[in-house]
């Protein structure tokens, strides 16, 4: 049997832990007692999982609470939305809830990101515990505290730094997960060794087919290397200031390509950046920060894996150039009008670049082949 991982997210008194392993569904109640005894508790999930894990989980805690309901959204990343978040919230104050109640986000990234914004909403702000059951929340959504819904303009444009108590991994529940989700759940581990741990990328190289066939041990060591680097950065950054941002990389690109598809599920987050990924090291390329061959071997282990590497291969890849730079003059990282993109300096190493111009991603995206109008 694996070793259980233990990572701490260190924010003071707002830190908290992380637990990575098999079968940890199993045993919930050990690790959630110190939050769930005697309170109130409220699990939500979406219509997919939640026919799965829900019930499961309620009678493991049952024993340990003083009440617990269960809530459904529908799955999909149209569920980050006003609509959503309004009914959402209605239903649990029709519960009932006081400053004791804790809620348990059990789902992808899309119920983390709802959920989280729900907790740091209601009463101005109730606890809350994430149980990631996709590979993309494991090793990224659910830990750092980001939370949120889409809006008109954009994705996550509206939402709250709110850290959960506890992240419960259970690598086992990544069994029942089309292989396409967990694809995009890759990308992000991708993101990490590219952004700032260029032995993990080798690494990465090397081990991706028993990451993706679920073999417990890479797989552990790939989720646990993941949120160790994202704890790193949120302990020293929470709030976005800083080098945060440097966990968006390929993003500016992504957020772009989802926004032109409405977000009607054609285009997962993890496919956009796995696109936006190929297209930062090309972009950086292009201005002299890196070497060819590192953005070439950036888009042969996408492709490799049987992700996309460009937005040529994306639903979203016939939109004009000007209504993707219109998506991205809404991104969170720009300043004063100027577009800001994170870069790399190489496989391992990226920073974050201020003040890029229409012009150039413009000229940019003509090099790739894609339409002006």
């Amino acid at each position: 049997m694996p070793k259980i991982e233990n990572i701490s997210v260190g924010l003071g008194q707002r830190s908290y832990q992380i637990f990575i392993g098999p079968d940890l569904l199993k045993s919930a109640n050990l690790y959630l007692s110190d939050f769930v005894s005697k309170k109130q508790v409220i699990i939500i999930s979406d219509t997919i999982i939640g026919p799965i894990y829900q019930n499961y989980l309620a009678k493991i805690i049952m024993p340990l609470c003083a009440k617990v309901d269960n809530l459904q959204v529908p799955a999909g990343e149209s569920s980050k939305s006003f609509s959503t978040f309004n009914k959402i919230c209605d239903e649990i104050l029709n519960i009932g809830i006081d400053r004791n109640t804790i809620l348990i986000a059990l789902g992808g990234g899309v119920i983390g990101d709802l959920v989280g914004f729900v907790s740091a909403s209601l009463l101005r702000g109730i606890e809350y515990i994430q149980i990631p059951t996709s590979l993309l929340a494991q090793v990224d959504s659910s830990v750092g505290g980001k939370t949120g819904i889409n809006a008109k303009a954009g994705k996550n444009l509206i939402g709250a730094f709110y850290q959960p108590k506890l992240v419960l991994v259970d690598t086992n529940v990544l069994i029942s997960l089309p292989k396409r989700q967990l694809l995009a759940g890759y990308a992000e581990i991708v993101k990490y060794g590219l952004l700032g741990d260029a032995n993990f990328f080798v690494w990465l190289e090397k081990n991706w087919p028993d990451v993706l066939s679920l073999k417990q041990d890479k797989l552990i060591y790939a989720i646990k290397r993941s949120c160790e680097m994202k704890a790193e950065i949120v302990a020293t950054d929470e709030t976005e200031k800083g080098m945060r941002a440097l966990l968006n990389l390929g993003h500016t690109f992504a957020h772009a390509f989802e926004a032109i598809t409405n977000y009607d599920g054609n285009l997962l987050h993890g496919e956009a950046v796995a696109a936006g990924l190929g297209l930062a090291f090309d972009l950086s390329f292009v201005r002299d920060m890196c070497e060819k061959e590192e953005a070439n071997r950036v888009r042969a282990h996408l492709l490799q894996v049987g992700l996309p590497d460009n937005y040529a291969a994306l639903p979203a890849g016939k939109a004009s150039i000007s209504v993707i730079i219109e998506h991205m003059k809404k991104d969170k990282k720009n300043i004063s009008g100027n577009l800001t993109f994170i870069l790399a300096n190489k496989i391992g190493s990226a920073r974050v670049v201020p003040n890029i111009t229409e012009e150039e991603i413009k000229s940019f995206f003509m090099s790739k082949g894609v339409n002006c109008v």
